[in-house]
This record gives structure tokens, C-alpha cells and sequence, in this order.
């Protein structure tokens, strides 16, 4: 079996009422939803095109995304992750015959869930169109959260200078195959959390068509060089999300 630690291979929306979510992704990216058995549960999984990319769950601890990253061991990732200062939010379980996760709290206070596929992991490809595309933490402690995932999941770090936005750390797994960012929180207020990207074929009308649709837009439509073309939005219950045009790859001489 070919599994890749480190990637993000999962994501899932939490919150009190997944029916409206449901129905605010749909029309936003045109998901679709299918009902998955897992054990004795029915499961409502995120699909895009022909392919399962996530779910809509219920908690009292939302309303947020929560990101899987795939690890080789979850219960010795989650001892390793506790050991180094993080904090239990679920203990490693089975989930039917799908695989093994746990979620915890990692030490600068955002959530990440821990997952080992019973299958492979989904090979890395070009991200179709309403695919998650790429993971940014935000936290007030970069040094600690870089510390602790390169300690945990084996990341390499490379510091990217943004001008007035600060310094961005790249996330890469052997290979240099990037994996996600941190970042300084722009807001001291905001939570630690990983936020989400969503590839599009319009930044600036997805975001208008979010507007519509209830969410608020915290950053419109902007252009970073050698990346794209990013906006963020907070959905109509409070979970935070991105959207990116990625810049095309420049073609070799």
C-alpha cells in the first residue's frame, strides 16, 4: 500500500447544523453529498466530480473545518503529540473498516485530526476544480508550531518573506512536495486553527456568489505572486475557509 505522511487528506465541516452547511457548499462549489455506512452509522461525505473529499458532521465544538493529516502510526503519533505538549480531543479509534484517526489539540491551541487509511492514500495529482488544494495555520506562536509538526509529522520548513503580510513557512514532505503553510494570525483575536483552500476557476465571483449565499468575505480577491490569486470568507455559521486560483506552472526553457 502507498501511503503519503504528511499530506492533508481529509476535511470535514463541524457544526451544529450540518443540513445548512450542506446546503451552502453545494450551491458554492456544487458538492454533492453521498451517504457512506460506517459501522453502525450513516456518514454524509463531501464529493467532487467522482470523488470523496470530506463530510459534514455534528458537534458542539464547531462550527470550523477540521483537517486529517495522514500519519504512518496514529496511536503512536498521538502519544508522540502529547508527549510534546498537545492536548487530547478524541482518543485513537477505529472508524468501521474505513481506517484509524484521533484529534488533538496541538500546543499553540488549533485542531488537527490524526488518520491512517485502512486503504492507500489517494495519490497526489492535480487538484480538479472545488478540490482542496492546500492547508495554512494561523497561530500566534509560529516558532512553537513549526517546532512541534516538524518534530511530529516530519515537515521541512522554508520561510517565504510576504512584504507587509510577514513571513510565510511552507510545509514539505520529502521530495519538497509542499504540503500547507503557517503563518502569524492577521488578528490577534482569532483562534489558532488550520484554514482550508478550495481551487476555483474564480476567486471573484465565488466570493461574490458567497456573498449572496450569507457568508462574510474577510479578504477579497488578491494576487500573490508565484501563487495565485486568493480570498478568504467566513461561512454562513462561522467557519472560516480560503479559495485560490493557483498561478499556472511556468514552462521549462
Amino acid at each position: 500500500m502507498s501511503y503519503l505522511p504528511g499530506k492533508f487528506v481529509w476535511f470535514e465541516h463541524l457544526s451544529t447544523d450540518p443540513a445548512r452547511a450542506r446546503n451552502f457548499y453545494q450551491q458554492l462549489f456544487n458538492w454533492h453529498v453521498e451517504t457512506m455506512r460506517i459501522g453502525d452509522a450513516h456518514y454524509p461525505m463531501i464529493v467532487n466530480g467522482n470523488d470523496g473529499i470530506g463530510g459534514f458532521i455534528s458537534g458542539e465544538s464547531g462550527p470550523r473545518w477540521v483537517s486529517y493529516v495522514s500519519v504512518p502510526d496514529v496511536d503512536r503519533t498521538y502519544a508522540a503529540a502529547l508527549a510534546a505538549g498537545a492536548k487530547s480531543e478524541s482518543a485513537p479509534i477505529d472508524y468501521g473498516t474505513i481506517g484509524r484517526g484521533a484529534a488533538i489539540v496541538d500546543p499553540t491551541g488549533a485542531r488537527v485530526s490524526l488518520w491512517k487509511s485502512a486503504e492507500e492514500d489517494q495519490a497526489d495529482a492535480d487538484v480538479p476544480v472545488s478540490g482542496f488544494v492546500w492547508n495554512e495555520l494561523w497561530t500566534s506562536d509560529v516558532a512553537m508550531a513549526l517546532a512541534f509538526y516538524s518534530k511530529l509529522v516530519g515537515y521541512t520548513h522554508e520561510a517565504m518573506d510576504m512584504g507587509a503580510q510577514g513571513t510565510y513557512h511552507v510545509l514539505s514532505t520529502p521530495g519538497n512536495k509542499g504540503r500547507g503553510g503557517v503563518m502569524l494570525s492577521p488578528d490577534p483575536k482569532t483562534p489558532a486553527q488550520w484554514v482550508p483552500y478550495v481551487r476555483v476557476a474564480d476567486v471573484d465571483a465565488t466570493l461574490a456568489n458567497a456573498k449572496r449565499l450569507g457568508a462574510q468575505v474577510c479578504m477579497e480577491g488578491t494576487d500573490i505572486p508565484e501563487v495565485g490569486r486568493i480570498g478568504m470568507m467566513v461561512d454562513p455559521q462561522g467557519a472560516m475557509i480560503a479559495v485560490i486560483k493557483p498561478t499556472p506552472p511556468q514552462a521549462k526553457p
